[in-house]
Formats: structure tokens, sequence, C-alpha cells
């Protein structure tokens, strides 16, 4: 694949291109949850200007491949090295960062909630947020992992199929744990804090920001690779 066109997915992209995801979610463009449409969808139903998206991509991509990048190929890994992956990376991050960063929200809530009315949404989505990641990822690595790294070992129709059963409500689950990021950027204008905020403001801001950046990438990498390949 040398030049992406509307037709590609956002998904496909990013497995060839791991830093599109960088302009995907500049632009706000679904590349985990909904990254199976082609971009085409996108444009139209955004009115996003087609030539200039796809220009912006081609030159990163141009450059990205003239210059040395280190890059891991995950489809081309064992599931059970993209599963450790996931597991030391995402969750591992996932498990920290969300109860620490919940204190945070709590915080400008408490401190700011009146002027600013919009935070009491937003307490109310990420804590949403918080308990469905929370059970989303013990049902993952309790349930549905242990039995790809098995199928890995021993494959078998019977296994998969139990696989694919276990697996049917991971992907509603990412659909919601999406919608909830999706919202809490859009009540925060793109998590840009207003100009008087305080130094906990922008820190609460900024961390919902990576968080945000840093699920869109564990969700693609389960759906788009991992489970995809198990579809």
């Amino acid at each position: 694949m040398g030049t992406f066109t509307a037709e590609h997915t956002p998904a496909e992209i990013v497995k060839l291109f791991p830093k599109a995801s960088d302009l995907f979610k500049r632009r706000r463009i679904d590349f985990c949850c909904g990254g199976d449409k082609p971009l085409s969808e996108t444009f139209t139903k955004r009115n996003l200007n087609e030539t200039a998206v796809l220009t912006e991509l081609n030159d990163a991509y141009d450059t990205w491949q003239n210059s040395d990048h280190d890059v891991v190929d995950w489809s081309a890994v064992h599931p059970s090295e993209l599963i450790d992956h996931i597991v030391s990376t995402h969750h591992a991050y996932l498990n920290e960062e969300l109860p620490a960063l919940g204190k945070f929200v709590t915080k400008i809530l408490r401190v700011h909630g009146e002027k600013h009315k919009h935070l009491q949404e937003l307490h109310r989505l990420y804590n949403e947020f918080k308990v469905e990641m929370e059970e989303h990822m013990i049902k993952e690595e309790n349930e549905v992992f242990p039995l790809i790294k098995e199928y890995e070992k021993n494959p078998s129709e019977e296994l998969l199929n139990h696989i694919r059963k276990a697996n049917g409500g991971l992907g509603d689950e990412h659909v919601a744990a999406g919608n909830f990021l999706k919202r809490m950027n859009e009540i925060t204008n793109g998590f840009e804090p207003p100009i008087d905020a305080c130094n906990s403001y922008r820190i609460t801001y900024a961390r919902l920001a990576d968080m945000e950046s840093d699920t869109y990438e564990h969700v693609h990498l389960e759906n788009n690779v991992l489970f995809k390949n198990l579809a």
C-alpha cells in the first residue's frame, strides 16, 4: 500500500502506519471502535476536507517511510505476545491511572463545579467509564485472554467457538467506552481548559487527553488486530 485513499479504513491505515493514530486523534476520526468503515464515510458524515486530510496523511506516511522508525507490527506477532503487551502496557496504565485521575476529576468539580456546570457531567461520565473499563479488563484477563493463549497452544474449533462466545460482549463494551470518551471530549472542548483554569484543572484535562489517546490505541489493538484474527 503506497498511497492511502478515501476507500481505506482507519483501522487498515493505523495497522500499516501506527503514527496515523496521532492525525486521526487530532482530527477526531475514529480508528478503533468504528475504524472498519472507509474514510469516505467519515469525510461525508463529518463534512471534512477529504483532500486536506489525505494529503496530510500521505505526506506524513512518506516522511515516516523515509526515516528510521522502530515500530512493532502487532499483526505479525503471536496472540500471546500481543496479549502480554496489552496487559503490561494498557491495562497496567489504566489500573494505575483510573483511581488517581478520578480524584482530580472530583476535586475540580468540588472547586469549580458551580461556575463550570459541565464538570458535573464530566464527573458522572468519568466514573461510568472507570467502572466500565475496570470490569472489562477483569473479564479479559480472567476469561478471554487465557482462552486465546490456550487456543494458540492447542487449537480446536470447539475452543475457538468458546472464545467467540466469551468475546461476544467485549466489542459492545469497547463501543460504550468509546462513547464515554467522545462525550467527555465534546463537553471539555477537546480537553482544552478555560483561560482562568488553575493548575489542577489543567492537569486533569491533560491527563484525560492522555487517557483518551492510550485507550484508543488499546482498543485498536484488541478490535482490529487480536480479535479480528479470531473472527
